[in-house]
């Protein structure tokens, strides 16, 4: 078909009887989700356009050059394609909200997910509670992420909190060139260091340290979805033997590099719960706690350095 015979309802259509035909469980909300992307257009311009042929410029429905639209259709069902083929849509449409704040994503980073804004929401408590309770040094804290990833958590915390300065670690360089640009692009001053861990702060101690490690075991990684499994990163899934290697590290390095009564807020998979509460008791961590996700599963553990 041209692009005079397509209409914005007959590519969301076809999109999504292809997505279907490729077994994408959410085809239909995929397939518009796409449309919004390359077409540059909200659902209500949609809505209100969807018997019309589509833009011939992102956003605009305005006279304009059908070459210009046939390159936007062809970018569509170029998404469409990979969509199917499992690629995904975050990475199809290069960018994904974390509490509210855009992140760019490509496969160098593990995209954010919803269950690791709770972490977020326990460490913004944290000031909270120094404030209602009356009291005490109320300066702004320090906070180091590790394996930061995109940037997602300690954008947002430096965005939302209350940080003299957000410093985020990482062992990829690819990572880090990620996190730089999603740092830019939300305007905040973010610190970034390649480290394995604590290896590249000797000597620096923070009030909070945050991380999300690879926790899955090794031998699990093959059973994930296709769409995790083929390509997010290896690098930030891959837990080791047992999916606890990481925990471990982290447990016995962080009480050298926390103030004295210091945050660690740790991001878990959901049968980690127990045995990552017990390795931080045994490194002398005090007030530990299990934090459930909106579907009731374990997924922060968070103590304070004893």
């Amino acid at each position: 078909m041209t692009s005079k015979q397509w209409t914005c309802r007959g590519l969301v259509r076809e999109g999504k009887r292809r997505l279907r035909a490729a077994q994408i469980e959410e085809a239909e909300l995929d397939a518009r989700l796409l449309f919004f992307s390359v077409f540059s257009v909200t659902w209500n311009q949609l809505l209100l356009h969807y018997e019309d042929m589509p833009p011939c410029s992102p956003g605009h429905w305005e006279e304009g050059e059908d070459k210009r639209r046939e390159q936007l259709i062809r970018a569509y069902f170029s998404g469409i394609s990979r969509r199917a083929a499992h690629v995904p849509l975050q990475y199809i449409t290069g960018e994904q909200s974390f509490c509210g704040f855009p992140m760019e994503v490509d496969e160098r980073v593990l995209i954010p997910r919803q269950d690791t804004e709770i972490l977020v929401e326990e460490v913004l408590k944290i000031w909270e509670g120094r404030n209602m309770s009356g009291g005490g040094d109320k300066e702004p804290l320090t906070l180091l992420d590790l394996c930061t990833g995109s940037g997602c958590i300690p954008i947002a915390l430096a965005r939302l909190g209350h940080f003299s300065a957000v410093t985020a670690g990482d062992i990829s360089e690819d990572a880090l060139r990620v996190a730089n640009r999603n740092a830019a692009n939300n305007h905040v001053e973010l610190e970034l260091v390649r480290s394995d861990l604590f290896a590249s702060f000797c000597g620096r101690h923070f009030d909070v340290v945050t991380a999300n490690p690879p926790y899955i075991p090794s031998a699990q990684i093959d059973t994930l979805m296709e769409e995790v499994r083929e390509h997010e990163p290896r690098l930030a899934l891959d837990g080791e033997k047992d999916g606890l290697s990481f925990y471990r590290r982290i447990a016995e390095e962080a009480p050298e590099h926390l103030t004295p009564g210091g945050w660690i807020f740790l991001e878990i998979g959901s049968e980690q719960g127990a045995v990552v509460q017990t390795l931080l008791m045994e490194h002398g961590f005090r007030g530990i706690r299990c934090v459930k996700d909106r579907s009731g599963l374990d997924r922060v553990v968070c103590g304070r350095r004893g």
